[in-house]
């Protein structure tokens, strides 16, 4: 899909309806849709056989056409898709939306269908969007080949939408009208077997009308080919918002070890949106006020909000959510409360959240400007602010009558739109509560180019987001570095080939991986025990050894803190005798490691994600894991400055900066050994099904491996 080639899909000037016909409710909504955007060119109706489809000359076949169209929707049922192909291409037309459903979707049979049909399309050069598919929306190009009705009117603008669904395209279409958030392009897309997600996204990357990319995703089919397009937007200076839909439990690696049960596929979505520097939202109005803030406003560079209201009300709830929201609402520079004092009440104080009082509202209105608007051209060069929150747009439902008062109010919002284009710092408007805006201050805003955020909820997150996403898109755009895969260390051992190896064979393969490791020996009676223990220093721990048992220390396997050559030789037999006690398994012996006290136990594991592959976590380890489920993830492969990042991320980061009497953990040395941990995972390649390493004991500079489990399977 070359750019080219959907910057003239999403902009055809001629479109053809295949198969509608006056009882047709797709055929009527795309005649309704095209007028609400205004589109000019010609909607040509074909029909076998009908003479007239709404009141228009239909033609039977596209080939009866008398000259290629740009766009053919069809509307045909499925057994006629492949024939109006073949119409399509001898007619010249390169370009279909497909609305016919019953393929990919309804299970293998309906994939096969689709293939055959992506073959079909491939042999006449067409460019194919669907099957399954609503079609879209460009408002900028004023054309809707879409199977909905667009909500009039609609606003042309900078925010970009794709959709893996189709009939919440109406609800955000509706959304968008009701806030005045100006749309450039909204596409369903189907079943994506020809046009994907990702294409789309590439196409709004180069689309100048097009400034933030809104998607609602249910799944990410192609994680390389949406990677790169989120590292190309990132490069752009464009943002992507995501709504993520289809939550589901952890892989097949939970019951065995701690990684996969605190971990799921949309925990791994999570972090990997966020190392791309995509935008997660929760919800469709978060989504739509996050878009709008980045598509038409000036981004926020800092933390530091002026926020300028009449409601003392607004200025409290908007202090406590920005409070939980990381966002600063610092004390106005002197200069700026000298200027404002003036402007209030005498019962009234200019101080930041600022309320300019009801009591100015109530006033006779004489003068186009009012009490908070000659704040705000106070607070705009405040030196200690970064942007402002603006609460003083209040518009009537009408025009007003009174032709004086109505030119007072347009007069008013032409100064606003020239202060928020010409302050120093983002000025961002934002109304109370979520209200739809009236048709009269939509036209009265939109021509000016002021878009007004719909609540201080939805306001404040968007904030929250826009920030989060300026603070992260250098870092996304730039990339990280890609390490290469390392090479196959060491073979699975064959007696445990398929499921979890015994801990010996894990330790084995992730010495081999320079994984440090605490000491240890295998022991397979009392005195080989007692004597390995002397050897390692007591006291010592002993843990039952077996690849058929996993969690040893839930069935009596492990026995730790023993002081004594005695003790070590009784333990021996109590966890000897476990192990055999235990159908099926296959007891290889008693491991016997040195024990490690103070420092701090973290856990580090890998697991496979169904769609992009091994997923490191680090966490907070031992008996907590589960508990806290204190963790952080990335997709590998990752480098040792980015599993820093990911400790960094951590509730209990603070552990490992010393806190509390603990010794400061050397980050670049416990960096580096996850990095080996997580080259070892790769290096297994696709039988990898869990590696972890739980608890990961760091002292200072000391990091050891105290418990292994590898998993692998065919």
């Amino acid at each position: 899909m070359t750019a080219s080639r959907l910057a003239r899909f999403f902009a055809p000037r001629s479109i053809a309806l295949v198969g509608a016909a006056d009882t047709s409710g797709w055929a009527q909504n795309i005649m309704l849709s095209s007028q609400t955007v205004g589109f000019s060119g010609p909607l040509i109706p074909v029909h076998p056989r009908h003479k007239e489809v709404f009141g228009q000359p239909a033609i039977p076949s596209l080939r009866q056409l008398d000259g290629p169209v740009d766009l053919a929707f069809v509307l045909a049922p499925q057994h006629a898709v492949a024939d109006v192909l073949d119409d399509a291409a001898a007619a010249g037309v390169r370009n279909a939306v497909i609305l016919a459903s019953g393929y990919r979707e309804v299970g293998d049979a309906g994939r096969d269908l689709q293939d055959r049909l992506i073959a079909h399309a491939v042999k006449h050069d067409i460019t194919l969007l669907g099957p399954n598919c609503l079609g879209y929306v460009n408002a900028h190009a004023r054309c809707a080949p879409f199977g909905f009705i667009v909500p009039p009117p609609l606003t042309a603008g900078p925010v970009g939408i794709v959709l893996q669904s189709g009939a919440l395209a109406t609800d955000v279409l509706a959304f968008a009208r009701a806030h005045a958030i100006g749309v450039s392009v909204l596409a369903s897309m189907g079943n994506e077997a020809m046009i994907t997600t990702t294409d789309v996204i590439e196409y709004l990357i180069d689309d100048p009308a097009t400034k933030v990319i809104s998607l609602f995703l249910e799944e990410i089919s192609s994680p390389g080919e949406f990677s790169r397009a989120a590292g190309r937007a990132a490069a752009a200076g464009k943002p992507i918002v995501a709504l993520k839909a289809g939550a589901s439990p952890a892989g097949q690696a939970a019951a065995l070890a701690h990684t996969g049960s605190v971990t799921g596929d949309d925990a791994v979505v999570g972090a990997e949106l966020r190392r791309l520097g995509v935008i997660r939202v929760t919800s469709l109005e978060e989504l739509l006020a996050t878009a709008a803030l980045l598509g038409h406003a000036r981004h926020p560079r800092g933390r530091r909000m002026g926020v300028l209201t009449t409601s003392g009300g607004a200025c409290d709830i908007i202090a406590d959510r920005s409070a939980a929201a990381g966002i600063e609402v610092p004390e106005f520079a002197p200069q700026t409360i000298a200027a404002i004092q003036p402007l209030l009440p005498p019962f009234a104080s200019a101080r930041n959240p600022l309320d300019v009082t009801g009591y100015t509202l109530a006033h006779r209105r004489t003068s186009a400007l009012t009490p908070i608007d000659h704040a705000l051209d106070a607070a705009a060069s405040d030196p200690g602010l970064d942007f402002i929150l603006f609460g003083g747009i209040r518009l009537p439902d009408a025009r007003p009558a009174n032709e004086g008062l109505a030119g007072l109010i347009e007069e008013r919002l032409d100064w606003l739109a020239g202060r928020i284009a010409s302050a120093p710092v983002p000025v961002i408007p934002v109304n109370a509560t979520c209200v739809d805006i009236s048709r009269y201050a939509r036209e009265q805003l939109t021509c000016r180019g002021i878009n007004v955020l719909p609540s201080i909820g939805l306001g404040i997150c968007a904030l929250q987001n826009a920030l989060w996403w300026v603070e992260n898109a250098g870092r996304a755009a730039a990339g990280r570095s890609q390490p290469a895969p390392a090479q196959p260390l060491l073979p699975a051992p064959a007696s445990a080939p398929d499921g979890p190896w015994s801990e010996l064979a894990a330790r084995q393969f992730l010495a081999a991986a320079g994984v440090p490791l605490v000491p240890a020996e295998l022991a397979t009676s009392a005195e080989e025990a007692a004597g390995a223990a002397v050897r390692l220093g007591l006291p010592v721990a002993l843990k039952v050894c077996s690849a058929q048992i996993t969690h040893k220390s839930d069935l009596g396997g492990v026995e730790l803190g023993l002081g004594s050559p005695a003790e070590v030789r009784e333990a021996y037999r109590r966890v000897r005798a476990a192990g055999d006690a235990i159908p099926g398994a296959q007891v290889d012996g008693v491991l016997v490691t040195a024990m490690r006290g103070g420092g701090l136990e973290l856990l580090a594991g890998v697991t496979m994600d169904p769609t992009f592959g091994p997923v490191l976590t680090v966490g907070l380890g031992g008996l907590w894991v589960e508990i806290l489920r204190d963790i952080s993830l990335r997709v590998l492969p990752v480098d040792p400055a980015e599993v820093k990042r990911m400790l960094n991320e951590l509730r209990g980061a603070a552990l490992l900066h010393g806190s509390r009497g603990r010794p400061r953990a050397d980050l670049d040395r416990l960096a580096a050994v996850v990095c080996a941990l997580g080259d070892a995972a790769v290096s297994l390649g696709s039988s990898l099904r869990a590696l972890e390493v739980n608890p990961l004991w760091v002292s200072g500079g000391r990091v050891e491996a105290l418990d292994a489990l590898v998993v692998t399977g065919s």
